[in-house]
């Protein structure tokens, strides 16, 4: 972690008597904590302008937006420095932003010009900034995982003090991509974590309807490895199991599977009609909303009051307008090197 002002140690100090604190708050700084606030109302304006700008026919394709499920990319991210790699998956905008992407660069992409991530060329689901570690969103369906793996596969060999992380959500969990990949971790005790957001739906498809056990993480005993569930709402358990799954890939003892028990307010992409859910289903997850719910654990252990939030909140709409004003005042790629910047050379 980096060096603990006196403000934050003190802070840390008094955490530490207080039996009620959540455990993971002992882990962080106090500018941690206001950081980790900052980037879900981050990725929440994000998605929020992302789909107004398909709105308004200002991008074009489709969209897979994560609103909802801010607490679990950010948990997640909480102890992992650029040195860490992450996969991502399709609804990846808010894994990017946990992992410190520039908004302004994500819409430059996400609006096909020229300063964007990918130069234009990725778009809504292949963002990807290796500066930051994060390798990149997929949209194939349990894709990141199996890099996920070849990414801790080279950590290992060069015995380096880093861990790969691999998002993918419910769907994912009935691939083969899965079951191979969680077997060759295990047999070599690679520093991979791998987290399955559960949102309860693939596509339209319920988990109760697609998979036999009650939870994922159930899975994880047929690799031998540790398996959690946590409530993904929840910044606090979320970054406490992320925690300690990285510690315990980076001491060489392997992987573990972390399921985040999730929610997408959002229909699967921007095509969803939504029919296959209730309204009352929607309502009730929309109010075990992550963000309110974090601002709540901060004000009433008295780490954030009223005014400190608002600060954060206010600066973080700040950067997301500017990141806006950026994108759009960016220029288009250069139709002539449409084949450039495609293939790694």
């Amino acid at each position: 972690m980096d060096t603990i002002s006196n403000e934050a140690s003190n802070l840390n100090n008094n955490l530490s008597r207080m039996a009620n604190v959540p455990e993971a708050y002992r882990y962080f700084t106090l500018d941690q904590l206001k950081g980790a606030l900052k980037k879900m109302y981050l990725i929440r304006r994000f998605e929020e302008e992302a789909e107004d700008s398909y709105q308004r026919g200002l991008t074009y394709g489709t969209m897979h937006l994560s609103i909802g499920q801010e607490a679990s990319a950010v948990g997640i991210c909480m102890p992992l420095s650029n040195a860490d790699y992450i996969t991502s998956t399709h609804r990846g905008h808010g894994h990017c932003i946990a992992k410190g992407a520039e908004p302004g660069k994500m819409f430059a992409e996400f609006f096909g010009k020229e300063t964007g991530y990918c130069r234009g060329r990725g778009g809504s689901m292949h963002i990807a900034d290796v500066t930051t570690g994060n390798l990149g969103a997929n949209g194939i369906v349990g894709g990141g995982i199996p890099i996920a793996v070849g990414a801790a596969l080279s950590i290992k060999h060069q015995k380096k003090n880093a861990v790969a992380v691999c998002f993918f959500g419910d769907g994912a969990n009935n691939e083969g991509s899965f079951h191979e990949s969680l077997n060759m971790a295990s047999i070599w005790k690679l520093p991979v974590v791998f987290v399955c957001e559960n949102n309860q739906y693939g596509m339209s498809t319920s988990i109760e309807r697609s998979t036999s056990v009650k939870n994922i993480a159930d899975r994880a005993v047929s690799y031998s490895m540790p398996g959690i569930t946590v409530d993904g709402n929840s910044f606090s358990d979320v970054a406490s199991a992320s925690v300690e799954a990285v510690a315990r890939a980076k001491s060489g003892e392997g992987p573990t599977l972390i399921e985040c028990l999730t929610y997408r307010t959002r229909g699967h992409s921007r095509s969803d009609r939504n029919r296959y859910r209730t309204k009352e289903e929607i309502d009730a997850w929309a109010a075990r909303d992550p963000i309110p719910r974090f601002e709540g654990e901060l004000l009433n252990f008295g780490i954030l009051n009223e005014t400190m939030i608002a600060e954060v909140r206010e600066a973080a709409e700040r950067e997301i307008q500017s990141a806006l004003e950026f994108a759009k005042s960016s220029p288009d790629p250069d139709p002539l090197q449409v084949a450039n910047f495609v293939y790694s050379s």
